[in-house]
């Protein structure tokens, strides 16, 4: 309870950036396990082992993003018990329950993942040079599934209360951990991708096995103990009203990629490889940016809890206009060093032009997509979950989808498929703005009403 963060009362953008900051740096190591893969691979196993370890990204996403999004259900339920008071049994029941729901789907969604990768590779078309690679890595990755989602679980607890550091004291020990084992696997043993995908699960083993450890030897409402964990129904329901929408809208996000992924693989694995390096650098600017997405949701789910409904639009406000600033100094780093950052992944001339043109249109514009994360923190905070899923599967995951069907990638270059993201992010961020508005509209007529 030290490292606990006041949300409900005294100035707000100082707490914002002490909560920021520190997961800021815990998303960053979490997505060091995939680029550090990417980077070792492309190293020293050659560009087609980049090409299937980075185009698996979209289709891990997609099966792992709904147990995910359960994390978000997590941190606003706990969050908004802990402003309403000092709900300690309603919070350990939902502690609980999230630990049965992590290990238990965890593993049931692995298993699903490992049976159906082959048909989601056929049904990407990928590539006859990285399709046994690709299977190899995805098979073993969906081993670890049941880890991931411990440590989301019980990290989106430890949020709810305003501890970000400890989490990434446990990540930087278990990235430290996947940068040595995958130097072994790779150098050492020449295990290729299977190499740095085993080393990745022990990774995640050890990340989340932190988490539950802490959980267990902490005083107050996070205590964790084996001996209580299964479902509680009210528990289940009210993270799950929240969560499965959030998952069901990552799941949307990461089919509309698995679809524009399909379209990248038909250029060849040269432009998949150059693609994923992008992607793994682009991860770097979301991860920095979506730390404000969490922290406007966290923030403004106990201040709702604690009927502190005035300070709810200064913490979008400047939830809103830390991530701009940050984005516009990120991704015009990004892009003047476009070049070099590429290099990293692979030295390939035709790797790099790829990636670098992706970058040039992606890039530039990302801050649409940081505002869009934080807006939908502070609909979700406000109460409202279904909303936000509507928006993206009409204006993200209807509008590329549209847009690729429409696309003869036989005719128009790689560069076509990459405007659908700054096209989408565009729309949503303008639904988003009109829901948040109403939103607060709303509520402000009902506060009104009972006055």
């Amino acid at each position: 309870m030290k490292r606990s963060i006041d949300m409900v009362n005294g100035p707000i953008l100082g707490k914002i950036l002490l909560f920021s900051l520190p997961l800021m740096a815990s998303n960053i190591l979490q997505l060091l396990f995939n680029a550090v893969d990417i980077v070792v691979v492309g190293r020293f196993a050659g560009h087609t082992s980049l090409a299937a370890v980075g185009s698996t990204t979209s289709i891990v996403n997609l099966f792992t993003n709904l147990l995910i999004g359960m994390s978000v259900g997590v941190n606003v339920i706990v969050a908004r018990l802990f402003g309403q008071g000092f709900h300690e049994k309603e919070i350990s029941k939902a502690l609980h329950t999230a630990v049965f729901v992590a290990i238990v789907g965890g593993g049931l969604l692995g298993g699903l993942g490992f049976a159906a990768a082959p048909a989601i590779l056929r049904w990407m078309e990928a590539p006859p040079d990285t399709y046994p690679l690709t299977l190899l890595y995805l098979r073993i990755y969906f081993c670890g599934t049941p880890f991931v989602m411990c440590y989301n679980y019980g990290a989106a607890a430890l949020r709810a209360q305003g501890d970000t550091r400890r989490p990434l004291v446990y990540l930087t020990v278990s990235g430290v951990l996947n940068l040595v084992l995958n130097l072994i696997f790779v150098i050492v043993f020449e295990m290729n991708v299977a190499g740095v995908a085993l080393a990745t699960v022990i990774s995640q083993l050890v990340s989340g096995g932190l988490v539950l450890r802490y959980l267990g030897r902490c005083d107050g409402a996070l205590r964790f103990s084996w001996k209580e964990v299964r479902p509680d129904r009210d528990s289940f329901v009210s993270i799950a009203r929240v969560g499965i929408p959030a998952g069901v809208q990552g799941c949307l996000f990461s089919l509309s990629n698995v679809v524009i992924q399909g379209a990248i693989n038909s250029y060849g694995s040269t432009v998949m490889a150059g693609s994923s390096a992008s992607i793994s650098i682009e991860n770097f600017i979301y991860a920095s940016l979506n730390a404000f997405h969490h922290a406007c949701q966290t923030f403004v789910s106990q201040n709702v809890g604690a009927g502190r409904q005035d300070r709810v639009g200064p913490i979008v406000r400047r939830c809103l206009g830390c991530q701009f600033l940050l984005g516009t100094i990120l991704c015009g780093l990004v892009v003047a060093f476009r070049a070099q950052l590429i290099g990293i992944y692979n030295a390939d001339p035709a790797v790099i032009a790829v990636g670098c043109q992706r970058l040039a249109i992606i890039a530039l514009p990302y801050m649409l997509l940081g505002a869009d994360d934080v807006l939908t923190g502070a609909i979700r905070g406000c109460g409202v979950s279904l909303a936000p899923v509507i928006i993206n599967l009409v204006g993200t995951c209807g509008l590329r989808l549209l847009w690729i069907s429409l696309l003869d990638t036989s005719v128009y270059g790689v560069e076509y498929v990459y405007f659908s993201y700054p096209m989408s992010w565009s729309v949503v961020l303008v639904c988003l703005t009109a829901c948040y508005l109403w939103i607060r509209h709303k509520q402000k007529k009902e506060r009104d009403t009972l006055c």
